[in-house]
Order: C-alpha cells, then structure tokens, then sequence
C-alpha cells in the first residue's frame, strides 16, 4: 500500500490530489517549481518555465457554481465568472482551509522520477528534485502528476512561408499580458480558439486595425444563456445530458447548431466551422460579435504568405499590411521529468487508462492529474481524478487487467464514432457528465437518484434538473460533505446575489405547479429507463 506520495506541480489539480491523500491518510510532498500555488491561474509579468503563462485580463470560462471545488463554494460575493487574481485567492483560501501548504515545497523543481530497482515488488520512485542548484533524491511509494498540458507552446512557423521575411514583431500567444503594445498597430491574431479571440477582441480597442485567421473556424458562445443564467448552469445538467446522449449524434449536432446560431449566424459572420460533425471546444466571447460587426475585428481565413509588412490570406490576392502577429496556435505537452518507456505522449495524447493511470506498469503507483479536457470545468474534474487515483495508490481500489486498459485506450485513440450523442474532436476531449460519474461509481459517491427520490424528492429534481454542481460529487460515498445538499439548494442564490443589485418583487408564475408537476413525472420516466 502506497504512504509517501509526490505530487509534481501545486496548480489546481495539485491542490486536490494533496488534500485527497490526506483524507486518504497518505503523506503527500507537493513539489512546486515556483514560488507560489496557484498554477495557472497566477498572473505574471514574465513568463517562467515550465509553467502555464496567463495574461492580466483572462476570467474563467466556467462560472463560479460550476467550477469550485466539491466541498468548497466560491464565496458568495464573488462574480459568477471570476477574474483571475480572485481565482488565485480563492485557491489560497482552499489551502488554508484544509492545511495544505506545510505539504508543498516551492521553489524545488522535479528533475527526474524514475522505478525503483524494485519496482515489480514495491511500485516505488525515486524523485530527484532541485532548490537552490542542490539537487535532493528521496523515495515515494507513488507519484502524482498535476504539471497541467498548457506549458509547452506550439509554433509551427514552417506552416506560414516567408515569415522569416517578416520585418514586424510576432510571438505565442503565451508571450502575451497587455493589450498596450497594440496601440496603433495593425494586428494579425492566427487561431482562434479562446485566447486568440480574447487577445483579438482586447487589441481592437487600441489598435488600428485588426484580424483574426482562422483555418476551421468555431462555435463562438456567450457567457450569458438562456434569461441572463451562466451558460454552463443550463447546459450541464443530468437531464440534458441524458437527452443529448440518447439522440443520434446527427440530431444533437443539428439542435446544437441550431442553438448557437439562435444567438450569432456563425455563417453570416465566417465564423461557422469547416468540420461539423464532431464537436469543437467552445469559444466563450461576450464580445466578438459586437467588434465584428462595427468594423473592429475582421476575420479572415488562413494565411498564403507572409511579407516583409503584410500578409495574403487564401483566396485573396489583396496584402494587408501588418505589424504585429501573434500565433494563438495552441499547445503541446510533455513531461520531461518522466521516461518516455512510462508516459509516452504521441499524436497530442498519452496512452493513460481512464486519463489517469499508464496501462503498462507492474505496479499502479504513477497518475497523471488534469490531463483531460472535459466539456466542463477542470478543477471538479481533476478534484474526482484524484479522489479515485489516491484511492488506487493506497490498494483500496483496483483496477482492470493491463489487457483490458490498453483495450480502452485503443478504442478511444481510434475515436470511433458511437453515433449517439455529441463526437468530440479531439483525443482529449471528453463527456464531462458521462466521465465524472464513472470515476464517482468506482467510489460509490455516484448520487443515487432513485432513492433520493423516495428519500428527498425536491433534491433529487434538483440533481437531475438543476446544474450538475460540483456538490452533487460528495452527497454520498468516501468523503461525503454534510454541508452539499445545503449548497445544491443555494446554488441559484449564490449566483445571483452579486447580479441582484436592484431588487424587484415579482409575481408567481400561474404555470409553475405544472411545472413542477411536470419536471416530476419526467424524473420517475427517466430513472425507469435508466433502471431498465
């Protein structure tokens, strides 16, 4: 049974796996290279090494209910999306709260982790880590890995001709902080997923002009849903997803597009995705489409050329002349601490079962911890990776035969499709719903629905038809929270205590017992099929 554990970077996913090996009564060393927790989440001027980068205006894109951890709300007068500096106090909060920093040495870098002489016996590492040019080794039966895929920036320069030509700046968008150095500058933003759009949108508002190049497009959405609700509180529900993924994936994909396009003809716009069928990550932009349509931002395809101070998009042969670019060309990741014969990284992807565990080792004492990109937020996602894993590293879990987890793990590389529900794109991309609730059943701290229904039934309405929450993780099984059922019910009132500035007595609506009625009688007819 594992008792000594490190924990490799102090970032959000960190944070989580040192207070699950302490529930657990496992003893974590947290090894953070860096100065302070907080990951990716703590802004700097500077970038530094090895660690995810953010620039000052960056707000998250889950909102605040859905991205907490499971037994810890954000406070309630913070803003339903929160802006980075207060995301890295809440993180303090959370290691204070539960006595996590005596665990975490900053400023020491993992240079190395690699088997013991005995690791068919013992599954144990030996971590070899650097503070102050000393290097220290020191034993751990296991190890967690929570250094992030954010780090390692993606430039393929050899994908756009002639720009050693260019006599202008150009730069990752990993480089970028302010929007300053956009005043009076022409700007090309290449890519556009979240942070080319948001550096898009901020330069417009200084600069001369700007445009931003896209090869397949997005689906651009707002923060604000459905009557002003956060939209991740009315997309991720037990219901809808239920729903989503008991259509044929050519239905859901046609009712998703037709919902996006509800807010912003993506076609009118250039916007529309080349791709269709499968399931791109969202873009979440309040603004995008009011700079495109007064003239500010202008969206273009992918780029011909690049001159000494202009560029040609494709299917043009007018040059724009530029002075600045910034390649918002995603990321790769890596983990240079590690062996490649223990996590091998291919084609954007890691041969882990679950996400989490190498199938190949004698001994199952290494987990990856954040390593995923679920159509959610990722600190409840890690937080659950992690509350399964420490379980595994202590011998009360197992898991399958490594014949069966390589299985898995072709299937989903081959990412064939299901032809029910959404087909996500990428190899990372997961269900967020459908892949916490599996992690949670190996638990047992799935809630139980059907007899929270006999139980409490207003709760359980709640559960299936509400937000999936991140509190519904610890109604039940190994570290259970007595406070979730109370911050469930809540939820709505946390979320618009800070919007409420002004309040209005409003009437009862005379549909709201159907309603009710309604949303009941769909509960029972879900479960059954369920049950069925």
């Amino acid at each position: 049974m594992a008792k000594r554990v490190a924990i490799v970077g102090a970032g959000v996913s960190g944070l989580a796996s040192i207070k699950c090996c302490l529930e657990e009564g496992l003893e974590p060393t947290c090894f953070e290279r860096s100065d302070d927790l907080g990951g990716l989440w703590r802004f700097t001027e500077h970038v530094e090494e090895g660690r995810a980068s953010l620039y000052k205006s960056v707000v998250s894109n889950s909102c605040k209910e859905m991205s907490c951890y499971s037994d810890f709300p954000f406070p309630e007068d913070y803003p339903n999306y929160v802006p980075n500096s207060q995301f890295l106090e809440y993180l303090k909060m959370y290691a204070n709260h539960f006595n996590l920093l005596k665990h975490i040495q900053f400023k020491t870098k993992v240079c190395s982790v690699t088997k013991c002489s005995d690791f068919t016996v013992s599954g144990q590492w030996e971590v070899v880590t650097m503070r102050d040019e000393k290097q220290e080794s020191a034993v751990f039966d296991a190890v967690m890995v929570c250094t992030g895929f954010l780090t390692n920036p993606y430039l393929p320069l050899d994908s756009f001709p002639g720009i050693n030509a260019f006599k202008g700046q150009y730069f990752h968008s990993r480089q970028y902080k302010h929007p300053d150095i956009f005043k009076d500058k022409r700007v090309l933003v290449i890519g556009m997923g979240n942070s080319g759009t948001d550096i898009a949108v901020e330069a417009s508002h200084l600069a001369e002009k700007v445009f931003l190049s896209t090869t397949g497009g997005g689906w651009v959405i707002s923060r604000i849903f459905d009557s002003g609700y956060p939209w991740d509180m009315v997309f991720m529900t037990r219901f809808q997803n239920m729903l989503r993924n008991s259509l044929p994936t050519p239905i859901v994909t046609w009712l998703m597009m037709r919902k996006i396009n509800n807010w912003l003809n993506h076609a009118n716009y250039g916007l529309i995705p080349e791709e269709r069928t499968q399931l791109k990550e969202f873009v979440l932009n309040d603004e995008l489409p009011g700079r495109i349509i007064t003239g500010k931002v202008f969206i273009r395809p992918s780029i011909k050329e690049v001159k000494e101070n202009s560029v040609m998009f494709n299917n043009t042969s007018k040059e724009e002349p530029i002075d600045i670019i910034v390649f918002a060309t995603g990321y790769t990741f890596a983990f240079p601490f590690l062996d490649e014969s223990v996590v091998k990284v291919e084609d954007g992807q890691a041969s882990l079962y679950k996400y989490i565990f190498p199938a190949h080792l004698q001994k199952p004492t290494l987990a990856i911890i954040g390593l995923i990109k679920p159509l959610g937020s990722m600190i409840p996602t890690g937080e659950t990776q992690a509350r399964w894993a420490v379980r595994v590293l202590k011998g009360v879990n197992k898991l399958p035969p490594p014949s069966v987890m390589i299985e898995e793990i072709n299937a989903r590389r081959e990412n064939k499709p299901s032809w029910f529900g959404l087909c996500y794109c990428k190899a990372l991309q997961s269900d967020y719903i459908t892949y916490i609730d599996e992690l949670l059943t190996y638990i047992n701290a799935k809630p139980k629905l059907f007899s929270m229904l006999l139980t409490d039934p207003h709760l359980a309405l709640t559960v299936f038809f509400g937000p999936c929450s991140p509190y519904q993780f610890r109604l039940t099984g190994p570290g259970k929270w007595e406070g979730a059922r109370n911050a469930i019910m809540t939820q709505w009132d946390r979320t618009f205590k800070v919007t409420k500035g002004r309040v209005v007595q409003e009437s009862p609506s005379p549909f709201e017992s159907f309603l009710k009625l309604f949303s009941f009688l769909a509960l029972l007819v879900a479960i059954f099929l369920i049950v069925l």
